[in-house]
């Protein structure tokens, strides 16, 4: 098995009295998508600023590519890019300029192909010599994020990248985290648009208050923590939960046109009850099906507060 591109191992950061962070250890994967989800002021932004030399953690390990961050601060922070949630850059520089200079500041030559080529998977490229105080609000956080990958890093932490963009750029951006992951790079992503998460991630990290709540694969937390509601319409009233339906722990509604029943993981399987009730050959006139969203599971969890769980 690979080494993990980062390693955490209790890390903690305090301000006086506030505990931003607290004891979290994980692990990310080469190649992986990782969500890291929670609310505002969870510890999301202050977990990325102790990795990017941007917070002093209090405590803890930090390794980075297999090197302890604490006794090689720099050359491994050279392979990780950052798009941060503020806009920030010189507004005297052109977009082409901003990313040659960027590349400056990771010991990379010029190179006018990558910049080329960034600007062009991001759709920038008929901005490229525009000042970049004339970019729109969208134009300058599409270029906020071609400064994070103009360096070819090999981990892109993406902190809330589409936040306050159009429909069109965050459909652009998932197209090239994909093709990123695909050719090995590494993201580490926040995000409030939960769409985002359970389109892209292999697997996500719910923090809360400063501690690491779970981390599992996308697939087993929605199974885990989601749920399948199965609501079959009848044609007419029945007079009473059919048969089916009460062995399921089914509900019926109080006009009894309407059988609901919730599939969760351990539970009989909704095609299982919906084959009996058509076995029973009563008049059904529609069926729908239900699945949670990562917006439902992540309520789930920060509600039920699991144990704290590494990785």
């Amino acid at each position: 098995m690979s080494s993990p591109v980062l390693d955490l191992q209790g890390l903690t950061k305090t301000y006086g009295a506030f505990t931003a962070l607290s004891d979290v250890s994980l692990s990310i994967r080469p190649g992986e998508i990782f969500a890291l989800l929670g609310p505002n002021g969870a510890g999301k932004t202050t977990l990325i600023g102790s990795v990017c030399g941007l917070v002093k953690k209090t405590s803890g390990s930090i390794r980075l590519f297999g090197q302890d961050l604490d006794q090689d601060p720099v050359r491994p922070r050279y392979d990780v890019g950052l798009v941060p949630q503020e806009i920030n850059f010189d507004p005297f520089f052109s977009v082409a300029e901003s990313l040659h200079i960027q590349m400056g500041f990771y010991g990379r030559p010029r190179d006018e192909a990558r910049v080329d080529e960034v600007l062009t998977a991001l759709n920038l490229h008929a901005k490229k010599d525009a000042l970049t105080r004339a970019l729109s609000g969208g134009m300058k956080r599409r270029l906020l994020i071609a400064k994070a990958l103009v360096h070819r890093p090999k981990l892109v932490f993406l902190d809330e990248p589409t936040a306050g963009v159009d429909v069109e750029l965050r459909r652009d951006l998932w197209t090239y985290v994909r093709r990123l992951a695909s050719e090995g790079t590494t993201i580490v992503l926040t995000t409030h648009y939960l769409e985002e998460a359970e389109e892209l991630a292999d697997r996500v990290g719910v923090i809360n208050e400063g501690r690491l709540l779970l981390v599992e694969d996308k697939a087993s937390v929605l199974r885990r923590f989601g749920e399948k509601r199965l609501v079959v319409t009848f044609e007419q009233p029945v007079a009473e939960l059919p048969e089916p339906g009460r062995r399921f722990n089914a509900t019926l509604s109080e006009d009894r046109r309407t059988l609901t029943y919730v599939e969760r993981e351990g539970n009989a399987p909704a095609g299982a009850l919906l084959t009996a009730l058509y076995g029973q050959g009563l008049p059904i006139s529609d069926v729908e099906t239900r699945r949670s969203r990562m917006e439902d599971v992540l309520i789930e969890i920060l509600r039920g507060r699991p144990q704290p769980k590494s990785a």
